[in-house]
């Protein structure tokens, strides 16, 4: 357990009274590294994207807060996260995106894996020209494979490897967003881009699942989704968000528009939702696109927010993709100077973690209090250990 243990008493508060987490979450490294433990690997956290490892044999290594991974394509079409280390003499196995040939071979001695993890080729470990030796069992060998599962093209892994199963962590938002469990087309490269933010990674979910900040920082926005054309969702536990009652479906510049979704019912025609899905994955659903959002953690203060579009159908219109693209990019640029002012003010020691608006910032008192939750279990099991 961390040195630095801050009080939370307040923030497990109901949301007219609370406060929020205290400063030292934002700023002190032994805190962050708690958090690391207890809410990014204790949980089911996004590393990646499965269209960045589109075809078998694909592989992305992902350094996940110094923790070596890689999503690897398998033979059966299936994404598998696997710890990025040989079990040999703990080499780095793949050290940047590509396609694997045939298998993934340490760089070191040599040491295989097929594309399922198990060790399959030991040169000269018995001597030269013996790849074989007794005291070295393949089958106890292999790579060590990561719980992982895919929902909405976004990776998720469970490094502690005791979290519930994924179908029960996300139960209520796949319940919630059921009309759009269909398949999902990744736009292409002009639907991807990444912001490099100098913040703390949880003031970017905070900052994107509530609406009260849409008339100061997002006036293009707010010109025709009003503060009060949008609701607060919360569900304790599992996520938070916003949603709008008028959603204009996305037009291009000589009027072009993208297919819809099949078969949404009616609240979709001008609804449209945005979801931080906790700990650290954003998504937006519209009747004609959508997105995901990967915040990445690159240290205590600085988060690369992963950005990828998704559409209905695989061959819409790309200059119609790249003119929706650059519209978000824009929307989400406009709140870089928050989240990065946000992270500079928790340096000032006199806050004391800030007050919400029981009406307005409920979504952001409920991810407050998530992270509180799970922190706090995690010390209260530490104490049970000792």
């Amino acid at each position: 357990m961390t040195d630095t243990v801050t009080d939370l008493s307040a923030v497990h508060r109901p949301v007219a009274e609370a406060r929020g987490l205290p400063n030292a979450h934002y700023v002190d490294p032994a805190v962050f590294a708690e958090e690391r433990d207890a809410v990014l690997y204790g949980t089911w956290a996004g590393i990646g994207f499965a269209k960045d490892v589109p075809e078998p044999g694909d592989a992305f290594p992902v350094d996940f807060l110094g923790y070596p991974l890689v999503m690897v394509r398998d033979r059966a079409g299936a994404v598998r996260v696997f710890q990025n280390t040989c079990r040999h003499r703990g080499m780095i196995l793949v050290e940047k995106p590509g396609r694997l040939r045939g298998m993934i071979r340490c760089p070191y001695h040599s040491w295989c894996y097929g594309l399922d993890g198990r060790l399959v080729a030991t040169p000269h470990v018995g001597g030269p020209g013996r790849n074989t030796h007794a005291a070295v069992d393949r089958d106890t060998l292999g790579l060590i494979e990561v719980r992982a599962h895919v929902w909405r093209d976004v990776v998720f892994v469970n490094v502690s490897g005791d979290a519930p199963d994924f179908a029960e962590y996300a139960a209520d938002v796949m319940a919630r967003w059921a009309e759009f469990d269909q398949p999902l087309y990744f736009g292409g490269p002009e639907s991807a881009f990444t912001l490099d933010v100098a913040t703390n990674w949880k003031l970017a979910v905070e900052n994107y699942c509530e609406s009260y900040h849409l008339p100061w920082v997002h006036p293009g926005l707010n010109s025709y989704s009003r503060l009060e054309d949008h609701y607060n969702i919360e569900v304790p536990g599992a996520y938070s968000g916003q949603g709008t009652l008028v959603y204009r479906q996305f037009r291009g510049a000589d009027g072009g528009t993208f297919p819809d979704f099949a078969g949404l019912s009616e609240k979709w025609n001008e609804g449209a939702e945005y979801i931080a899905f906790y700990p650290n994955v954003l998504f937006g659903v519209h009747r004609d696109h959508a997105f995901a959002i990967i915040l990445e953690p690159k240290g205590l203060e600085r988060t690369e927010e992963h950005v990828a579009l998704y559409y209905p159908a695989p061959d819409t219109d790309p200059e119609l993709r790249a003119q929706n693209a650059a519209l978000w990019k824009t929307v989400f640029e406009e709140d870089v100077f928050v989240v990065e002012g946000m992270q500079r003010g928790r340096h000032g020691a006199g806050f004391d973690g800030g007050r919400f608006s029981p009406v307005m910032d409920g979504p952001t008192h409920n991810f407050h209090a998530w992270v509180a939750r799970h922190v706090t279990a995690a010390r209260n099991k530490g104490l049970a250990a000792e």
